[in-house]
């Protein structure tokens, strides 16, 4: 698009920048990096008006940031509906997708690695994925003029389409919708310890079965559904986030406040050879790399922000992840001493008292809830762009709580015939792994491009190489591990 600005015999053209979004990301404001108009030619109407008129423009250009074309689709989906993030919310959406049920199976992975080494690399993973996350916040508008508001779309940017299609769809998918289903399972578990603590021999005679509890999960899950779009859950993020950080507190405050059990050891535990050894503590390490989540949805949190040249939404973002983080790090290092919410009822519900271990699962269950939603809104997102682009028009209330219905059942039907999918922690940890530790790193080279043999290209190719290496190294574990314990899948076979 041109302007042409004619004064004093002279012809000034002012080019203003063409803005090009990624089809279907919504293209709200985009924020451009460092460029402005380009100053007029100098000439015999250097100091004419033509010359006040551009300067005029290059300065509202500099406070408002440049204009895009808008897409119909913009206010459509879900994830980019609403366009009023701030760091507060930033916080509470960070915290609940970082914070969850996977940080209860920590305590697994201490009899392999040991207190010094599970410390250790429990340490070296949070710093590692901490500072992923600032990548993929940085790569947000890393192109001037777009925003890339799904993790696919920016890998597809980084890599081609077709191989960042290939590389980022599975884990991504998984770590939606298979999040959801281990969700379901979790919850409705644990809905069922609360009800058997609350109500306790009254309800012997006749006590409901697990997969019931798991469809009033998910009936409950489905109504929380019901909320449009991302910035509208901000209120059950920040009680999901609330919840887990209460929850984890009194996991291990309850467990470590009683006696040692007498048959429980904190001792690392002994290996008969080297290869049991290694694969455990492979399997290990894939149980703390399960525990970091929420990294594939760090770009459509971002997304729910306003950004202009001058308040671009990578510092509210940044702000409210670092404070979402620290309160993680809180929760997360002491969880190893005694967190499981399956060893505290075991081991310690005659010790304490029932109101404190009912309130526990109670708060677990809020958190289960919450997270549902947050890691089910891309999948709702992609089947109303799926929709959206295919009639032009927006879903309709019926339309949209319709996809979110079947997406609720369709979750219970996969819990209800993979209910040892919450088993798996050590195989699933070292799939996603990549999607946390090493494509950010591969994405930073391909987009920024640092100086070949520089500090950064050698941090970034080494962190990427790392993590890789590492993911197929924890698959191997996860699957020893499976073989080694004599695990028998046992399908549309929940525990009764």
């Amino acid at each position: 698009m041109a302007m042409a600005v004619e004064g004093a015999g002279a012809g000034v053209v002012v080019s203003e920048p063409e803005v090009v979004s990624i089809p279907p990301t919504p293209r709200g404001m985009s924020t451009p990096d460092g460029t402005a108009t380009p100053p007029p030619a100098a000439g015999r109407g250097a100091a004419t008006p033509a010359r006040r008129v551009v300067e005029g423009l290059r300065g509202y250009l500099e406070e408002v940031g440049h204009l895009t074309r808008l897409n119909p689709q913009d206010a459509w989906l879900p994830i980019t509906e609403s366009r009023s993030g701030n760091a507060r919310y930033a916080a509470f959406h960070t915290l609940n997708a970082g914070l969850g049920f996977q940080a209860l199976l920590l305590p697994l992975a201490f009899p392999a690695l040991g207190w010094s080494w599970g410390i250790i690399s429990l340490t070296v993973a949070y710093f590692w994925q901490l500072y992923t996350l600032w990548i993929l916040v940085k790569l947000h508008e890393a192109v001037p003029g777009r925003r890339y508001n799904r993790y696919v779309e920016l890998a597809q940017a980084a890599f081609g389409e077709k191989l960042g299609m290939w590389l980022s769809l599975f884990p991504t998918i998984y770590l939606s919708a298979g999040s959801a289903t281990a969700l379901i399972l979790v919850g409705g578990e644990t809905m069922k310890l609360f009800y058997q603590i609350v109500c306790g021999p009254i309800c012997s005679p006749s006590p409901i079965s697990t997969i019931e509890w798991y469809l009033v999960f998910t009936s409950l899950a489905i109504v929380l559904s019901q909320l449009p779009n991302l910035n509208s859950i901000a209120g059950v993020s920040l009680i999901g986030g609330t919840t887990a950080i209460t929850y984890c507190t009194m996991s291990w405050v309850l467990s470590v406040s009683q006696p040692q059990p007498p048959t429980v050891s904190y001792e690392p535990q002994a290996y008969t050879s080297l290869g049991s050894s290694l694969f455990s503590t492979l399997n290990a390490l894939g149980i703390i790399a399960f525990a970091f989540r929420g990294h594939n949805l760090a770009l459509e949190i971002q997304a729910t922000m306003p950004s202009t040249f001058k308040h671009p939404a990578h510092v509210p973002m940044w702000r409210g992840a670092k404070v979402a983080y620290a309160l993680i790090a809180m929760c997360l290092f002491p969880v190893p001493q005694g967190g499981m919410l399956t060893a505290l009822y075991a081991f310690h519900s005659h010790d304490i008292p029932r109101g404190l271990l009912a309130a526990t699962f109670l708060l677990v269950v809020f958190n289960c809830l919450s997270s549902f939603q947050i890691y089910s809104m891309p999948v709702f997102d992609s089947f109303e762009a799926a929709y959206t682009g295919r009639t032009n028009r927006p879903c309709s209330v019926w339309v949209r709580s319709g996809f979110r219905v079947f997406y609720g059942f369709l979750s219970l039907f996969i819990s209800v015939a993979l209910p040892f999918l919450s088993s798996l922690a050590g195989l699933l940890g070292g799939l996603t792994l990549p999607v946390t530790f090493a494509y950010p790193c591969f994405m930073w080279i391909c987009i920024k491009k640092p100086e070949r043999f520089s500090s950064g290209w050698y941090l970034n190719w080494g962190l990427g190489l790392l993590g890789t290496a590492f993911s197929l190294a924890l698959c191997v574990g996860g699957v020893w591990s499976i073989i080694s314990s004599g695990m028998k899948f046992k399908f549309f076979k929940p525990p009764s």
